[in-house]
């Protein structure tokens, strides 16, 4: 058994900050426990397109509000209680509410290394996992 904080990882490689969120990665592939969870901050008024080429990604709100859309013009709204599952790579935008951040429980298969980052363009395309 082992116990990791948020303030553990904040000291280490496994805290990422891309511009327009930050990623705890709590959980990685060096655990050995065949995927990954992280505790995710969505900064507000921002938005991405992402896509994960190599990875799923399933996302638990457990504050503030957002939608996530794909790029048919679907969206979804995701409020807190509310999770949303990446399961066929899907290339997607994700949209924080202009004035408050987003809380996400982020998990991930297979698992991250936990230093990939997205690398956003001016067209705020992330680059894939």
């Amino acid at each position: 058994m082992f116990v990791r904080t948020l303030s553990d990882v904040k000291e280490t490689d496994f805290f990422v900050d891309w511009g327009n969120r930050t990623s705890h990665r709590l959980l990685t592939e060096h655990d050995k426990m065949g995927f990954t969870i992280c505790h995710t901050v969505v900064k507000a008024g921002t938005e991405s397109r992402l896509q994960y080429r190599n990875h799923l990604e399933a996302c638990y709100c457990i504050a503030g509000s957002r939608s996530v859309r794909s790029l048919d013009g679907t969206s979804h709204k995701i409020t807190p209680g509310t999770i949303y599952v990446l399961d066929q790579h899907d290339d997607h935008f994700l949209c924080a509410d202009l004035k408050t951040d987003v809380v996400l429980v982020s998990v991930f298969n297979p698992p991250l290394k936990g230093t990939e980052r997205h690398v956003l363009n001016e067209m705020n395309l992330g680059s894939a996992y």
